[in-house]
């Protein structure tokens, strides 16, 4: 009977991500605004004054909204609703950026006015809205900003679409027009930016899915059924129990409490996408996937478990994009990516504070807290990686994980935070996710790991060779969230392959308990944008 359910729902699973492809599929380019088209029923204008629309709209819209701003004293603030017997539907949404070029201004502008116009035509009953956007020279990726913006105020939730049918979509078709002279260019800014929300529906369909809905065999379900045969994408899925405790010792460790709990068994899940020609650069992935944190044995109390289901972002996010990679598929680029998939349960199977556990690198760990599990089930995964680093061209390592309370509280809820090891340092690559990250609206905050970091993971007892955490939540610690990216390097082995080393290898820590989302908002995918940025734009663009 169980068997039979689990069928049944992974054919729904699969029916709801093939809906999202086709809707997503339905994202045309416009290429006039002066007369009523019937495939549409509401125009969002987003800009940033009036005289940026006059040459591409009516008479009588200008006109309208016009009148409007003599009216309303905060018209380049509010979202402006009124009707036009020309615009589609009769439905004239107009939404201001206000002002960009204060000091404290960034393209986000452009992110927040689109949501803002789109949430109106939809809370009006639009289905088929037509987006206008009308850019800025100050930023060079507002119009994608802006679609991106608009394509995120779509998403249906995955629990949503399955258990809500008359629910599972928003709009019937959505319609783009670039108020710049980019007519060449359009149609693939359109389909850069549907790959890229196909990706974050992913990301947000397994961050943002329930302990068990995406608990770890479930996630597995989820990504088989996605990349299917013809993706591009290979999947290989470690589910053996004694093949994980042998080559993944950390994870193994993590996942103990809920071994001999089918449907909490942990999974490493394994993505491979290699482009056509010659590569010439290489991405390695590792994503913390703890699809529920009840803190293990040092359990969390007073509240502190709500939003849990969300520390596996890192993986969903790896696994968006590996769905955008399946979706451009970009010439001379490899990637690979793993998904360490578990649940940190609080059971008589627990690891405990004060074992000492031996990694995949031959380093022994002390465990500090148990509720420092996601630097455990990523470490040996990472170790894994660098090994095939080594063969790799041009390779790029990656940890990507809600891994520190002290990031959050350092930088804020909206900021990912960026540490180079030394090879990477040399190459900026933190700087590069930071500029690019600017520019698409995923800020990223940078941090430095120093000495002392790597100073304090050292064990003290001499028993051990480091230690996992200390005994106080991170935002309560100094580099709280800097030196869990040492503990990262050291118990990977990657600190064999500094800048002292023959073998160099570049790692970059992404830190994303900020910026990944939290309950009761959705996750937010993020840094998917900026990874695409960084690897895809100039190969596809």
């Amino acid at each position: 009977m169980i068997s039979r359910y689990r069928s049944l729902f992974s054919q729904q699973s699969f029916y709801c991500s093939i809906f999202y492809r086709r809707f997503l599929t339905n994202v045309n380019s416009v290429k006039d605004l002066r007369s009523s088209s019937k495939d549409y029923d509401a125009l969002v204008i987003v800009a940033t004054e009036l005289d940026q629309i006059k040459d591409h709209v009516d008479n009588s819209v200008t006109k309208d909204l016009e009148a409007y701003r003599q009216l309303n004293k905060k018209f380049d603030k509010d979202v402006t609703v009124t009707m036009n017997d020309i615009v589609p539907g009769k439905r004239l949404i107009y939404s201001s950026t206000g002002k960009i070029n204060r000091d404290y201004d960034d393209v986000r502008r452009f992110a927040d006015a689109a949501a803002a116009g789109m949430k109106k035509a939809l809370s009006l009953g639009a289905k088929s809205p037509l987006i206008a956007s009308f850019g800025s020279k100050l930023y060079k990726q507002a119009h994608l900003v802006t679609l991106l913006s608009a394509l995120a105020t779509t998403y249906v939730p995955l629990q949503v679409r399955e258990d809500k049918p008359e629910h599972k979509a928003k709009v019937d078709r959505l319609g783009v027009y670039l108020g710049q002279n980019l007519s060449d260019h359009t149609d693939k800014l359109v389909s850069y930016a549907r790959a890229i929300e196909l990706g974050r529906v992913v990301g947000r369909d397994i961050g943002g899915g329930d302990p068990e809905r995406m608990a770890p065999p479930r996630v597995a379900e989820y990504v088989q059924e996605l990349f299917g045969k013809s993706s591009g994408v290979k999947v290989n899925i470690i589910k053996d129990q004694n093949e994980i405790d042998k080559d993944f010792p950390l994870f193994a460790a993590v996942n103990r409490a809920s071994r001999n709990i089918d449907r909490h068994q942990g999974r490493l899940i394994f993505l491979e996408y290699t482009g056509e020609g010659e590569i010439n650069s290489t991405a390695l992935l590792v994503g913390k996937g703890v699809t529920y944190d009840t803190g293990g044995l040092d359990l969390k109390t007073g509240g502190g478990m709500t939003s849990m289901s969300y520390d596996k972002c890192g993986a969903a996010n790896v696994a968006g994009f590996f769905k955008v990679l399946s979706e451009l598929k970009p010439k001379q680029f490899k990637a690979i990516g793993v998904l360490t998939v578990a649940r940190n349960n609080c059971g008589e199977e627990g690891y405990a504070t004060d074992e000492i556990l031996k990694a995949r690198a031959g380093v022994r760990i002390r465990i500090g807290n148990t509720d420092a599990e996601g630097r455990l089930v990523m470490a040996d995964a990472l170790c894994h990686l660098k090994e095939l680093a080594l063969k790799e061209v041009n390779p790029q390592l990656f940890t990507i994980a809600t891994l520190t309370g002290h990031a959050a509280r350092a930088y804020g809820d909206h900021y990912t935070a960026v540490m180079d090891n030394g090879p990477a340092r040399e190459k900026r690559i933190a700087q590069r996710l930071q500029a690019l990250g600017d520019d698409i609206g995923d800020p990223f905050e940078i941090s430095t790991v120093r000495c002392e970091d790597y100073d304090f993971i050292n064990d003290k007892s001499k028993v051990a060779d480091i230690l996992q955490c200390n005994r106080q939540p991170s935002n309560a610690t100094s580099r709280g969230h800097q030196y869990p990216a040492a503990f990262l390097a050291r118990a990977s082995g990657l600190d064999k392959h500094g800048r002292d080393s023959d073998k160099p290898l570049s790692y970059t820590h992404l830190d994303i308990a900020g910026s990944a989302g939290k309950l009761p908002g959705l996750p937010t995918a993020r840094p998917i944008p900026a990874l695409c940025q960084m690897f895809i734009a100039d190969r596809v663009l």
